[in-house]
């Protein structure tokens, strides 16, 4: 075989590995798609063991998973819709389920697809449980508290708009 065309194959070959390696890690990084999340007897799902889940309704004592629900004044169908609008504007957010009282959105990254899912529900005026969690992965490194408190901030801070 020509030297010259066993070099394209070569490097047709590496690129091809590469590419399946690049497909194989992405996929690997999305996870399944949760079947279990939602709210049962008016609870979202516990987090698991590890660190990269939050959840106001975590007890208060466990400093790595508890965060403080949102809270909001007002009618809880402007709180929803703002709420809705503050996600939407959010890089690699999806609107994957919208109930009465419940909102899913799934967070994806840019660099390397790692998907988490953020749940909000509503039981009562004035309260909204949340709870984000990576699919796959131990740590996140605090990027779904960090994620929750940026939409505390924007949801706030739209909601005090609004009302001026």
């Amino acid at each position: 075989m020509n030297s010259k065309i066993r070099g394209m194959t070569m490097g047709f070959g590496h690129f091809m590995v590469l590419g399946a390696l690049a497909l194989g890690l992405f996929w690997g990084c999305t996870g399944r798609y949760p079947t279990d999340l939602g709210t049962d007897n008016g609870q979202l799902k516990s987090c698991p063991g590890s660190p990269n889940c939050v959840n106001s309704q975590a007890d208060a004592a466990d400093k790595t998973h508890f965060i403080p629900p949102l809270a909001y004044t007002g009618a809880t169908e402007k709180a929803y819709s703002t709420l809705v609008s503050t996600v939407q504007a959010m890089a690699g957010s999806k609107i994957t389920e919208k109930k009465e009282r419940y909102l899913r959105v799934t967070f994806t990254t840019n660099l390397m697809g790692f998907v988490d899912d953020v749940e909000f529900y509503f039981p009562e005026q004035s309260v909204i449980h949340v709870r984000s969690a990576s699919r796959k992965g131990y740590s996140d490194l605090g990027v779904n508290r960090k994620r929750m408190e940026t939409i505390r901030s924007r949801f706030e801070q739209i909601l005090k708009q609004a009302n001026q």
